[in-house]
């Protein structure tokens, strides 16, 4: 890990539990605050979907075969 997002990290980790604190323990809060400062990636399955929508309004896939595809991705765990 580079230095400097480590150090990022640290901050991070030393605010949320500086929220915690001041908010008598609101872990929801610390969480919310790490979850907006790292988000996730979006997962492959959110890939795909959105590179369904995109296709389907490029190319204008037939609507059944871009129906069928959206279900087929939305049934999958992420």
């Amino acid at each position: 890990m580079v230095a400097a997002q480590w150090g990022a990290d640290q901050e991070l980790e030393e605010c949320a539990e500086w929220v915690g604190r001041m908010f008598h323990g609101h872990k929801t809060w610390s969480d919310e605050l790490r979850a907006a400062r790292r988000p996730k990636p979006p997962s492959l399955k959110e890939q795909a979907l959105e590179a369904l929508v995109s296709i389907n309004s490029n190319f204008h896939v037939y609507g059944a075969d871009i129906e069928t595809i959206r279900r087929a991705l939305e049934a999958l765990p992420e």
